[in-house]
């Protein structure tokens, strides 16, 4: 069986693990650039940022405790909220030092939360390997069994032609030679041997 193999580049291998990085680091960017524009100490700018955060924490618990409570939707709200907060702070604040704090705690609980459906999907995959190596064994056991029974089944059909043929060059021969009876062979209880018959008349 010819598999195709695929080798991923390095940067589609990498690329999942830096994504929370690059999402907060952009973050902390964009509010940094907003802070340097006017955001610093602006009331209104804090309140609107507070207010965007909380809205969506509550869309996350609400996605989470809902009845259909999907997953995805929560994370994503609860993550919206994270980088509003944020981006809120840095925004609001006159120095880098608490800035670069929430970073690394965005980052750092960001990296947790992604680690945990990194396992699942790791195992997920790890599953889906076995059960298609366990079929791919299986339909290999059942083509070698195939093809034995196959391979015994032309030799036996081989070897029953080859007899055949040499039965019947040895009824030709025999009754070829002088004085033979089919007769006498059909009272010692042997088949009839009409291709004899046929021959000597």
């Amino acid at each position: 069986m010819n598999e195709q193999i695929i080798a991923r580049h390095w940067l589609a291998l990498i690329t999942p693990k830096a994504a929370p990085a690059i999402a907060t680091s952009t973050v902390l960017i964009l509010a940094r650039i907003w802070n340097a524009n006017g955001a610093e100490h602006s009331l209104g700018n804090a309140v609107l940022m507070t207010a965007l955060s909380l809205a969506a924490a509550a869309a996350g618990v609400c996605a989470s405790v809902g009845r259909a409570g999907d997953a995805v939707i929560a994370g994503t709200a609860f993550a919206a909220s994270g980088g509003l907060a944020l981006a809120g702070v840095a925004g609001y604040a006159d120095g880098l030092s608490l800035p670069l704090l929430l970073w690394v705690l965005t980052t750092a609980i960001a990296y947790g939360l992604a680690a945990r459906y990194w396992r699942t999907d790791r195992r997920d995959r790890v599953a889906y390997e076995r059960h298609v190596s366990d079929r791919r064994e299986e339909r290999a056991h059942i083509e070698r069994v195939e093809t034995i029974r196959g391979t015994t089944q032309i030799e036996v059909a081989r070897t029953g032609s080859a007899y055949a043929e040499q039965l019947a060059q040895a009824l030709v021969t025999r009754a070829a030679l002088p004085g033979f009876d089919p007769r006498a062979l059909e009272t010692a209880g042997l088949p009839s041997l009409h291709a004899a018959d046929t021959f000597q008349e």
